[in-house]
């Protein structure tokens, strides 16, 4: 097994080259034996690696003696779901997100979706995996099949309150797990028009990038709204626990001020509640939350820190620049349906369209986040904060200094010599010029 494989927040690699069936019995096994864990929940994503993967996975389970509830073919939403939803200590799914098909991996977490990474076993389970002790159990665990589907769709519809109002959407799954969400949309044939590209579970991982993320892969669904004159596009990442979304227009909102839309209309429902933002977002969204009445937080990257975070400070709500929305109403997991469930309430209750709705929010001018590869990161790191030893600094995660007209961050890559940027400022003409002077700080020879 090559260590590499253990991510900061999962377990990811090349099949079968870096991860393979003797790979997924170690992790199953390793999993048990230092979370100390008696039943569990699994799935996987529909890559054509999965099946074997998983079956090896629960055989590992079962012989360091934990009980499994095999949950199928999953969102990693879903897997979430059964985590607080069926009798289990933790739940384990097969995937790797939006890696391409020929990826796999496992994605950890213990009761009520709390995220096992690495600050909270995850390199412990893969020190565990390359000692290779696999004794098995005096008395090895049991295996019982569970369709949760209808649990977790009953759940969800009711968060859904469209009124009386229609509109049309489009959806890009990127013939990836969205596509069983599908089902969640469909309960609203009255209300819900839908145009649907790329929603073929058939043949997987045979669309473009499953990645909302790089606007790229949004443009065939921005045309398909122009087209259709839908009211809103959805774009879901591989694994389904990331969305992003287009307006009216064919616009893509940038997924941050997303984060400062759905907090608008949860304040509104739980005045004076606590919402997290993560550091990379505009101030905007900061802003948004205070003017509605909630206390806002900014958090570090990453969902083992920010469902940390969330646990930590009773956060209602929380979102993230790279489209991970989190929901207290999933224990604090992410839950892309039910941020656009809570997009489409909004415009039922105000018969607005997407585009004014977030028009607010567009207040500043962002960069994006720009990735440098650089010889030495801490080096730079150093003399950015020098160069910059005037502005207000932070370091909760990398450094974030800010000036009166504009801010930047920049962190470094945990698995990569990469460092990211992103910035912010008052008017184009100040991001454009900021952006220019830090990356020449950042790559100069």
């Amino acid at each position: 097994m090559n260590s590499s494989i253990f991510k900061s927040y999962d377990v990811r690699g090349v099949y079968p080259t870096d991860i393979d069936e003797k790979s997924a019995y170690a992790i199953g096994f390793a999993t048990v034996k230092v979370l100390q864990l008696h039943t569990v929940s699994v799935g996987r994503d529909a890559r054509s690696s999965g099946p074997s993967l998983l079956s090896e996975l629960i055989r590992g389970i079962n012989d360091a003696g934990c009980d499994v509830i095999d949950i199928g073919m999953v969102t990693t939403p879903m897997l979430y779901f059964s985590s607080w939803h069926l009798p289990v200590d933790g739940a384990l799914c097969i995937t790797a997100s939006h890696n391409p098909a020929q990826y796999n991996g496992v994605k950890i977490c213990k009761k009520n979706a709390v995220p096992v990474g690495e600050i909270s076993g995850l390199f412990d389970i893969r020190d565990e995996a390359l000692k290779g002790n696999f004794i098995p159990s005096e008395k090895k665990g049991s295996s019982v099949s569970q369709d949760i589907k209808e649990a977790y769709y009953s759940y969800f519809q009711t968060f859904a309150h469209f009124q009386n109002k229609k509109f049309s959407i489009a959806i890009d799954c990127a013939n990836t797990m969205g596509v069983l969400d599908l089902a969640l949309y469909e309960r609203y044939s009255e209300n819900l028009s839908f145009e649907k590209i790329y929603c073929d579970l058939e043949h997987p991982y045979t669309a473009h990038e499953a990645n909302p993320l790089n606007t790229e892969t949004l443009r065939e669904l921005q045309q398909t709204v122009r087209e259709t004159k839908a009211d809103i596009g959805i774009a879901y990442d591989g694994d389904a626990d990331r969305v992003g979304f287009i307006d009216e227009k064919g616009e893509v909102i940038p997924m941050d001020l997303i984060t400062g839309l759905i907090a608008q209309v949860l304040l509104e429902e739980n005045p004076g509640a606590t919402i997290l933002y993560d550091l990379r977002s505009s101030d905007a969204v900061k802003e948004t939350i205070e003017e509605y009445g909630g206390i806002a937080h900014e958090c570090r990257v990453g969902h083992a820190f920010i469902k940390q975070q969330m646990a930590q400070e009773n956060a209602l709500f929380a979102g993230e620049l790279s489209g991970h929305y989190y929901f207290q109403a999933n224990k604090n997991g992410e839950a892309p349906t039910l941020a656009t469930f809570t997009l489409l309430n909004l415009m039922a209750q105000t018969g607005k369209p997407l585009s004014e709705l977030v028009s607010h929010l567009r207040r500043y001018w962002h960069s994006g986040e720009i990735n440098s590869e650089v010889s030495d990161k801490d080096v730079i790191m150093e003399k950015l904060k020098n160069h910059y030893s005037e502005g207000e600094l932070s370091e909760l995660d990398g450094i974030k200094i800010r000036f009166n007209d504009w801010w930047m961050n920049v962190r470094p890559s945990n698995t990569e010599p990469v460092l990211r940027l992103n910035l912010e400022a008052k008017t184009k003409e100040m991001m454009e010029e900021k952006t220019k002077e830090v990356l020449a700080l950042i790559r100069e020879k």
